[in-house]
């Protein structure tokens, strides 16, 4: 290879060639500003209408991909590359990628049908396929899901529509049930009246349909009540623990007996000595938290919140430089 001749072609080509590269990169970096802008005024035009936000960031993410694929035609075109045979390449690469992942493909598509028919909202807490979690976030691919215990999980939209989703969250109301054991020679409407007494005197249990408790299974230890009561969705599960905690006292204050499974018990003559650290318990000490703004991040950025940001920032070190002069005082001092 000639690298002499190699090496004046690319000068030759960027010599005769300036204007149309000063245009690329011109207009390479005002595009993406541009569509960065838009994208933002147009997210938060959408988030102060009535379309729901989960459609509006799908359609937000769908729109930003089209825009950027005109930025990339309109420099192809700019640097002299034939766009009719970009677009027929093009349409053939879709082709071939369609058929060889038409699993993603499946999953764009449903994740279509999930927006539009909307299948649940953000914030629902739904199941699906065994997993369970808050919904956060959908995009063309996947759902992501909190849970309770703060782990993330994605789940393939083609996962969701292919399986019963239950949603915890669309209707305004829950039914919370709790089941319990007492013994055999307890008196069942003795029992029922306690535990309907106990729901009752939760003012978060809705009247109507009136709480019930029934004798529900026979069991090898005991017998078996199941009590059923509706509440409002978000206080569901303080509810559920309240009532648990509260029935269990009623039952011992109520003297009715709760069986035990047998278990053979044998007693340990040796004594068992467990090492401890006797030191008291450390004092704690807060961990300061600084807020931080991506101020490249165009699409999402707040500037009222960056402002506000930047002047604590600000204040923050004036505050510091101000105690360590201080300190610098007094050891001059001394």
């Amino acid at each position: 290879m000639d690298w002499g001749k190699l090496w004046n072609d690319i000068v030759n080509y960027f010599n005769s060639n300036v204007w149309n590269i000063v245009l690329f990169f011109s207009v390479l970096l005002i595009g993406i500003i541009v569509i960065k802008l838009f994208i933002n005024v147009l997210r938060r035009v959408l988030n102060k209408t009535k379309v729901e936000k989960f459609s509006a960031s799908f359609f937000v993410g769908l729109l930003k991909f089209m825009l950027y694929l005109v930025l990339i035609l309109i420099l192809l075109s700019i640097i002299g590359v034939n766009i009719g045979g970009v677009l027929t390449a093009l349409s053939a690469a879709v082709l071939a990628i369609g058929i060889a992942l038409q699993n993603i493909i499946a999953n764009v598509a449903n994740g279509l049908v999930i927006v539009t028919t909307k299948m649940f909202k953000k914030g629902d807490y739904i199941t699906v396929n065994g997993i369970s979690g808050s919904v956060v976030k959908i995009n063309f691919l996947f759902t992501t899901l909190q849970t309770p215990d703060n782990k993330r999980i994605t789940v393939p939209n083609s996962t969701i529509v292919n399986n019963c989703v239950v949603d915890n969250d669309v209707n305004k109301t829950r039914r919370v049930e709790i089941k319990f054991e007492v013994a055999y020679e307890s008196d069942v409407e003795f029992v029922k009246k306690v535990v309907l007494d106990a729901v009752l005197s939760n003012g978060k249990v809705l009247l109507d349909p009136s709480p019930t408790c029934r004798l529900s299974e026979l069991k090898t230890s005991g017998i078996e009540f199941t009590t059923r009561f509706w509440v409002d969705r978000e206080d569901y599960w303080n509810v559920y623990y309240d009532l648990n905690e509260l029935i269990f006292n009623e039952i011992k204050k109520n003297k009715i007996s709760i069986p035990y499974n047998q278990l053979e018990i044998r007693e340990r003559k040796d004594s068992v000595v467990m090492p401890f650290d006797p030191s008291p318990l450390p004092q704690r000490v807060e961990k300061q938290r600084e807020e931080k703004v991506d101020l490249l991040d165009i699409e999402n950025l707040d500037i009222k919140k960056a402002i506000e940001i930047n002047k604590k920032k600000k204040e923050s070190k004036k505050k510091r430089m101000k105690e360590k002069a201080a300190e610098n005082a007094v050891e001059t001092k001394k």
